[in-house]
């Protein structure tokens, strides 16, 4: 069965349907196993990556049999948007451009799919910290050998965090302290995920006479990538549902736009960002480490006031294990970027990469790139842009030169919630800043003062503005070490109470502001299992778990902390839409719209049964409209016959 939805296009800061309606996309991420291969590619499971050119990702998100089953309980729930991912290494893992195609027409059939379903969906090519063999996901492993690394070194030269070579399987502790929680993200700063992403955004400019194949490593990877997402844009060109493509998840900028010897200690007037806690690595001292020489930097860790200051140093790569392959050099070094003289690395000539700056060099011409890749195959689709996940919080910002029809499309999240795993309202701190916060209000500011900046940046975008996206946003389930599993396996069922006061701020603000979101994640395999998760580094976000799913005939079961992110809002208005707001301790949802009479089809209200398990009123004030409240399809629907004002206000039953 064909999709029965109309395609839906960027409009300045609006998204618009084929009869004009503006359209809300309130969506979900499919799903965070799919970041590992099917079916025992998750990092629950011990392994060495030998497999990697001969791994398949058909099943991720789910088996196809499987695929209504979960489609139509996240339609149930409201969700209209998948942010549907894939990776490159999914595509093309088997070697370079030798492409997977089985595994692109179940990727094509789950995309479909969902659009039976009703649900629209935009392609996210997944990456983190680069691959699985450097502590994350995204690119195959070959990438590694064509520039000379060799992955199986990374662990014994400290170059890569990665939990199947940390992680003690034959343990039963499901914390361990040689893979802390969330510790996957210091990969960010280690030798692996800085070579191949300065290799892959500056390799021109750094190593201009680093050729692969007859080509410079920068061409030879990008063109690479790109080749992937070309191969999934031609199969999904001709379904309407599809709104576009994310340009590459959360890109890391590797050692780009960083002086090299400078270790980043406290703020400054050249770099006012804060410092994070871990080591200080300099770019050169990571080169120096890949390279297989052991350096000492200094540690930085968090102070009462919640800044990250020096308090020690910590010693890399004792063991002197250089992760270049026999007889590749390092193009860096061969560059001239630094030289070795009596067993140290120095600095050596220009710094070229202090010289680059990531918001021209970078990001500009990388999204006019994949823009033109997929508006090949469909010149409508939006580009769904994000920068790194530290752009925002440094003051970096999107370049001016967008190509047409860009969204803003950045990630967000209570950072202290995310890595600590814990929300007390009466005991919060606000991790970018350190300030304390007490109680649900103040949280809920923060909240809408964060969210309003990326609000902010987007109007700036060309023709008038583009809308804000939250591409990833959303909650560690696995809170206070997973005591709500444990509540949950004692038959208690009321265990989401933090959960859904946390969710419901976020939505707050996302109503408050009208934007646009897709919760990060939905997870078909998920398990409430500390070491499991979502089946990646130990991450838990899923709004769903198998575990939970005491009645396979409830739509509902199997959910987490429903109340907090199925909640009602407007899917589409036959106008413009004005302020909404739900109080959920009332269960009062209210919405304003200026009526187009001259725009056809309804203003259409998901309304959640969970939501009004009495029934619901609804009152409705303002131009002359036909009222069809569909309680058992979870909506309301208000067809205007004349232009003007509109107001509604749902109620629970009394």
């Amino acid at each position: 069965m064909p999709s029965m939805l109309s395609r839906v296009r960027r409009h300045g800061p609006l998204f618009l349907d084929a009869h004009g309606g503006q359209v809300m996309l309130r969506g979900v991420n499919l799903g965070g196993d799919s970041k590992v291969p099917y079916p025992h590619g998750g990092t629950q499971f011990p392994g060495d990556f030998a497999d990697h050119r001969d791994v398949s990702f058909i099943g991720r998100p789910f088996p196809i049999e499987e695929a209504d089953e979960h489609l139509g309980r996240i339609a149930h729930w409201g969700f209209n948007t998948l942010r549907l991912l894939t990776t490159w290494e999914a595509v093309e893992h088997a070697g370079p451009g030798i492409y997977d195609a089985a595994y692109l027409d179940y990727f094509a059939e789950v995309a479909r799919k969902a659009g039976e379903h009703g649900l629209y969906l935009f392609v996210d090519f997944h990456q983190d910290v680069w691959s699985r063999m450097s502590g994350g996901d995204g690119a195959p492993g070959w990438t590694f050998e064509a520039v000379g690394l060799d992955f199986t070194r990374f662990d014994a030269a400290d170059a890569a965090h990665v939990m199947q070579a940390r992680y003690d399987y034959a343990s039963g502790e499901r914390r361990q302290a040689a893979y802390p929680q969330m510790s996957w993200g210091s990969n960010y700063r280690l030798p692996a995920n800085g070579v191949m992403w300065t290799l892959f955004w500056a390799g021109r400019r750094v190593t201009p006479n680093f050729a692969i194949g007859g080509e410079n490593v920068q061409d030879f990877l990008q063109g690479h990538y790109l080749g992937a997402v070309d191969q999934v844009a031609r199969r999904l060109a001709d379904m309407p549902h599809v709104l576009g493509f994310d340009t590459l998840n959360e890109p890391s900028l590797g050692w780009v736009g960083q002086p090299i010897a400078y270790r980043h200690l406290a703020p400054s007037a050249e770099n006012p960002e804060r410092p994070r806690i871990g080591p200080a690595l300099a770019p050169l001292d990571a080169m120096a480490m890949a390279r297989g020489m052991t350096v000492t930097v200094p540690l930085l860790t968090r102070d009462a006031s919640g800044a990250a200051v020096p308090t020690g140093t910590r010693t890399f790569n004792a063991n002197q294990v250089s992760i270049w392959r026999e007889g590749a050099e390092c193009p860096f070094e061969a560059a001239g970027l630094y030289r070795i003289d009596d067993g140290r690395a120095v600095a050596a000539g220009s710094d070229t990469l202090a010289a680059i700056d990531p918001t021209e060099d970078v990001y500009r011409p990388f999204y006019h790139k994949v823009a033109d890749t997929i508006r090949r195959h469909q010149p409508d689709w939006s580009l769904f842009a994000e920068m790194d996940v530290f752009a925002h919080v440094a003051g970096r910002r999107f370049p001016a030169d967008l190509p047409d029809r860009t969204v803003n499309a950045s990630h967000w999240y209570d950072m202290g919630m995310l890595y600590l795993k814990r929300f007390d309202p009466a005991d919060h701190r606000d991790a970018a800043t350190g300030a304390a916060e007490r109680g649900l209000e103040a949280i809920g500011a923060r909240y809408r003062r964060q969210l309003d900046s990326f609000a902010e940046e987007s109007a700036t975008f060309a023709d008038g503005g583009a809308p804000t996206l939250i591409g990833e946003f959303g909650i560690p389930y696995d809170l206070s070490e997973g005591e709500p599993y444990d509540a949950w396996a004692r038959g208690e069922r009321d265990v989401w109470g933090q959960h859904e006061a946390a969710l419901s701020l976020m939505y707050d603000a996302m109503d408050a502001l009208g934007l646009h979101s897709t919760q990060w994640n939905y997870t078909a395999s998920n398990r409430n299992d500390l070491r499991i998760g979502d089946g990646w580094n130990q991450e838990d976000l899923s709004i769903f778990s198998r575990d939970q799913q005491d009645d396979p005939a409830d739509a509902n079961a199997g959910g987490r902390a429903i109340a907090g992110f199925s909640r009602p809002y407007v899917r589409r208005a036959q106008g413009r839409l004005g302020a909404v707001r739900f109080d959920r301790g009332t269960g009062v949802f209210r919405a304003e719209w200026r009526a187009d009479a001259d725009i056809g089809g309804a203003t259409d209200l998901y309304v959640p049964a969970h939501a009004y398990p009495d029934g619901f009123v609804v009152r409705f004030e303002g131009v002359p409209a036909d009222l069809d409240p569909r309680p058992d399809a979870q909506r309301v629907q208000v067809r205007a016959h004349a232009s003007g004002p509109a107001w509604m206000e749902i109620a629970p039953a009394r």
